[in-house]
């Protein structure tokens, strides 16, 4: 369904891009709500960064109090939003082959980056629990909610499961525990997660992983796909690439709207959220999505915390969060770059999503 919001996000240029300096912090929504326990000094500082800025702009981690976590919950679970209902449908036709394929001659142990509520995993883990018996599985996120929440399930639906949770920002340190005699870890980073992350950035976090892992271990990677050039070719439309982030329901606007209910609820800002739209459109040139908010109006935001008073021209915006979308090749090139070998792919039928399986060289 084409709404009118969609076609004006259609538009043919993007706000001004976000400058290529941002950090893991920045660029990863994996990160996410996963640092909602930062001190209300530490995010006005980054608020005040980041407003400063010219293009205006925040990290997405801000999305993910409370209510953007349920929101974003419904999000997943939208007809728009393809990308968890594919790759689940992925795995569910795939997962046995893909566990097969990484243990090869041995066993299993899997580790999995931004688990969060390892909702997908279950798939795999229920595969590799079918192909071995008993499973090591260690999610890592700095979510402790999050974790703990995901153990006690899984060691309900999945007793064969050993959940042993690790709380860290993966994008700073990764600390794996050492694999028993004749097991290979399979490394799980899946839900299109590499996509919010630049792409200098996305080769720099492979490539420290691949430090981590032992060679002959595996990486799981899950990629959104562009859109197709060729609109005959029956693959993903640049439409329907934009419905995912501007569902007729609203509920991705009040996502990004729900960032300055944040900041006007923790910081005292005076943000009028009538003020503002949710603008998205499709970078063509960048192959990312790009998620704003818009000033509606020329105003000025008052955040009496940090005696502050931001002025926004008419159409001026923040942005908020980028999801790069990949061609067939980019990931293979990336991957290679990072240091994995023999890559091997998983697709839908229509093409938009692809799950590749690789090995640290």
């Amino acid at each position: 369904m084409v709404t009118a919001s969609l076609e004006l996000s259609l538009s043919p240029s993007c706000p001004a891009p976000m400058p290529k300096t941002s950090s893991y912090l920045d660029a990863s929504s994996t990160v996410c709500e996963r640092y909602g326990s930062l001190a209300e000094s530490e995010i006005g500082e980054i608020v005040r960064e980041g407003l400063g800025k010219t293009p205006k702009r925040l990290p997405p981690w801000l999305f993910y109090d409370e209510a953007g976590s349920l929101l974003f919950d419904q999000i997943t679970a939208l007809p728009e939003y393809y990308l968890t209902r594919i790759e689940r449908e992925i795995f569910l036709d795939d997962a046995a082959e893909m566990i097969a394929l990484a243990a090869g001659d041995g066993r299993l142990r899997l580790m999995e980056l931004g688990a969060g509520s390892a909702d997908k995993t279950r798939l795999l883990l229920a595969a590799a629990t079918e192909f071995q018996g008993q499973v090591g599985y260690q999610p890592v996120d700095v979510s402790e909610t999050a974790l703990d929440a995901a153990r006690v399930r899984l060691e309900q639906e999945l007793p064969e499961v050993t959940v042993e949770p690790h709380v860290t920002d993966y994008t700073r340190e990764l600390r794996l525990e050492p694999c028993a005699d004749g097991e290979k870890r399979l490394a799980l980073f899946i839900g299109s997660s590499i996509g919010n992350f630049l792409p200098e950035e996305a080769l720099d976090l492979l490539s420290r992983l691949r430090d981590a892992l032992e060679p002959g271990d595996g990486l799981l990677l899950g990629v959104d796909l562009a859109p197709s050039s060729d609109p005959a070719s029956g693959g993903k439309t640049e439409e329907a690439l934009i419905a995912a982030y501007d569902d007729a329901a609203g509920v991705t606007a009040s996502f990004n709207k729900n960032m300055l209910v944040r900041l006007n609820r923790e910081l005292g800002a005076e943000f009028d959220l009538e003020a503002f739209r949710h603008r998205i459109c499709w970078n063509r040139e960048e192959s990312r999505i790009e998620m704003h908010l818009e000033s509606l109006r020329e105003q000025k935001v008052r955040i009496p915390s940090l005696d502050l008073e931001v002025d926004f021209a008419a159409g001026e915006t923040i942005h908020t969060e980028n999801s790069y979308k990949y061609r067939l090749g980019e990931v293979e090139k990336l991957l290679g770059a990072a240091g994995f070998v023999n890559p091997q792919r998983w697709r839908d039928e229509n093409g938009w999503f692809a799950v590749y399986l690789a090995t640290r060289a």
